[in-house]
Order: C-alpha cells, then structure tokens, then sequence
C-alpha cells in the first residue's frame, strides 16, 4: 500500500511539474534555470504603412532568434495584425492579454493605435513597449507602458535646429496631416520649436491620409517663398509630397518628422527625397560593432538594410529580454519593474535609459538623403 502510494506521488509529480513550473523551467545542465517567455507583437502587416510593419517584425524575429540560440531565455512571440486600425489593435491586444496569456506585448506599430491599446495593457497590468510610437503623451498612459522610439520631442528640435544653422533659416511652412495622432503631435513640436526659435510661420497647411493630390497647399507654399518646409507626414503621404513639390520647382529644404525615416522615402520620391533632413536614434553606417554585426545579420536574412523601425524592434525585444533576466521569471509585475530600472544600455540604437517615466533617454543622430541615400547632416 506505502509502495503505491510512493509510486503514484513520482507519478503525479513528473506529470505534474511543467504546471507547476509555470513558465520557468530548466536550461541546459549547468547553464541555470530556463525563463520561458510568451510576448504578443501587433505589427502594420496588411494595409497602408505595412512597410513599417515588415521593417518591425522582420527586427522582432531576428532578436527573437539570437536569444533563442541561448541558454536560459526561451521566447516565443505570437504575432497580430492591426492594418494600423485602432478597433484592430485594440482587439488584437484583447485577444494576446486573455487568451494567449502574453507576459507583455511589443508594439503597438502607431501612436494612434497606442492610445486604445496602452489603457487596456495597462489596465491589466500588462507591460507593452512602443518601438514606433513617438507622440506625446505615450507614456503618460499608465506604469505598465514604455518606448525605445525616439520621441517627436527629442527628434525634431534636434533636426530643425542643424536646419536653421546650416541654412540660416528665418522664415518656415509647416504642413501636416490632421487625422493622425502622430502627424499632429508633430506638427505640434514643430510649431514650438519654431516659435521658440523665433522662426516666422507663413502658412500652415494641413491633408488627410491617403490624399494624393497636394497641388493646392504647395501652391500656396511656394507663393510665400519660405526658406524651408517642416513637414509632418507618414512616408506615403510624405514622399508624394516631396515628388510633387520637387516637380513645381520648390527647391528648399524639407525637415521631416519621424514619418519620413523610411527607405520607402527614397523608393517612392526617388530624387525628390534629396534635401530631406530628419533626426533619428538609427545610423546603419555608425563604426559600431554592434551596429556593423546587426546590419550583417540582417541584410544577410532579409536581403535587405534595416531601417530605424527594424533596429527599434531589435533593440525593444532585447530589451524584453533583458527585462526578463533581471526579473528572472516570466512575470509581468515583475518584468514592468525590472524594465523600469534599465539603465545605460548598449544596443545597436546606441546608449539607451527609461526614465522616470519609462520614457526615452539618448542622443538622436541628424541625417539628411543625398543622392538617394540618408547621410549624417554635417
């Protein structure tokens, strides 16, 4: 009787025990315990924008497959599309929180979409990281959300600032799509910068998503003559505005916000691109090792360069992962906390702290495209 009763418990217990591990369970012998980590990603996949989407995802899994190959971390990611709709985001990150049992998400793609998704993670304690979110106010939503992106707030007055040197500007048109929460929060920094800068405004112009025709605001930009254009835009509706202000004849320069730090840029505008200047965390030519290795690996798997939005997904699930060492469990209090205290950094992005505020601390790089290629701005 003793004997089965013995025999039935080792039973129970090697049955039993993944359950009662949860999400950890145990590496190679030797190499420590195994953290076992489910993290949701809502990505642009399908849809206008779907190129930020790929350069996203594309990032995400190759970070996924480098912690993979490691011992100690297992991470599997489960992927959602949103097409950039915020009743899809919002029902994408439902779906990841309760059903799929994510420890956090990554993403996601837009700040718009953030809006409605950032509430609902963090409402049920749920750590999400924007690596493409840059609007104010991201953060600002609740303890459970971060970003890597590059806020507006930081990029452009480092871009309208080398501006205004180089070309000694004094007067400016701002244009920008209105129906955007990241195209307005843009614009709304451009027109501070500009204001504190002392800079005239002349005019300021505005369109809507999926418009192709921008003759009627350019029009009126050229007339007034200023000596450069802030522009707020996403790369579709940003590089048909670049073509078509090239073909009118305006030749000053334009300063781009986060939109604009696409390939696609180039790919849609071609020669029409040449001028644009941005401010961004991403350099792909910076003499970094970790930079050099990335671009490598990437470009080797992808047969393509990664963009900033690529090198942001990068850096944002490492620094999920890095998360979850500290953490050392696949918890979601206790990742939110371990991410909390991430300090100094070194990714492919550069030098990277949360703040207080599990918001973005680092140095953004200016670039400017020049003969179809983004160039630091010197």
């Amino acid at each position: 009787m003793n004997g089965k009763i013995r025999l039935a418990g080792l039973v129970f217990a090697f049955v039993f025990a993944p359950v009662l591990l949860g999400a950890t369970g145990y590496a190679e012998k030797g190499k420590g315990p195994e953290i076992h980590a489910k993290i949701g990603v809502i990505s642009i996949l399908t849809g206008p924008g779907a190129a930020y989407g790929e350069a996203i995802t594309n990032g995400f899994k190759l970070a996924q497959e480098e912690m993979n190959a490691r011992a100690g971390l297992r991470i599997d990611l489960v992927i959602e599309d949103s097409s950039g709709k915020q009743e899809q985001a919002l029902a994408a990150a439902q779906k990841l929180i309760n059903s799929d049992q994510v420890v956090a998400i990554l993403g996601p793609t837009l700040s718009t979409e953030m809006k409605v998704v950032g509430p609902e993670a963090n409402a049920s304690g749920v750590p999400i990281m924007g690596t493409s979110t840059t609007a104010q106010g991201i953060t600002q939503i609740g303890k459970f959300v971060f970003r890597n992106s590059l806020p507006e707030a930081l990029a452009i007055p480092a871009s309208i600032g080398k501006a205004v040197r180089k070309y000694n500007l004094r007067k400016v048109a701002l244009l920008y799509g209105n129906d955007d929460v990241f195209t307005k929060s843009g614009y709304d920094t451009m027109k501070k910068v500009s204001e504190e800068m002392k800079l005239a405004i002349l005019t300021t112009e505005t369109f809507q998503k999926g418009q192709a025709d921008y003759k009627a605001q350019l029009t009126k930009i050229k007339n007034l003559a200023p000596d450069a254009i802030f522009c707020s835009a996403l790369y579709e509706e940003g590089a048909v505005i670049l073509s078509q202000a090239r073909k009118m004849g305006i030749a000053v320069p334009f300063v781009g916000g986060n939109g604009f730090n696409s390939p696609k840029v180039i790919e849609i505008a071609k020669g029409a691109a040449d001028g644009l200047v941005v401010a961004t965390p991403w350099f792909g030519e910076k003499d970094d090792p970790k930079v050099k290795a990335f671009v490598a690996k990437y470009e080797k798997r992808y047969g393509k360069k990664p963009d900033q939005f690529a090198a942001q997904a990068y850096d944002g699930l490492t620094l999920m992962a890095e998360g979850l060492k500290k953490a050392g469990k696949a918890d979601r209090a206790a990742l939110r906390d371990a991410l909390a205290g991430i300090r100094n950094f070194h990714g492919v992005l550069g030098t990277f702290s949360f703040d207080e505020e599990r918001d973005v601390v680092m140095e953004p790089a200016v670039l400017i495209i020049r003969n179809g290629k983004f160039q630091l701005f010197r």
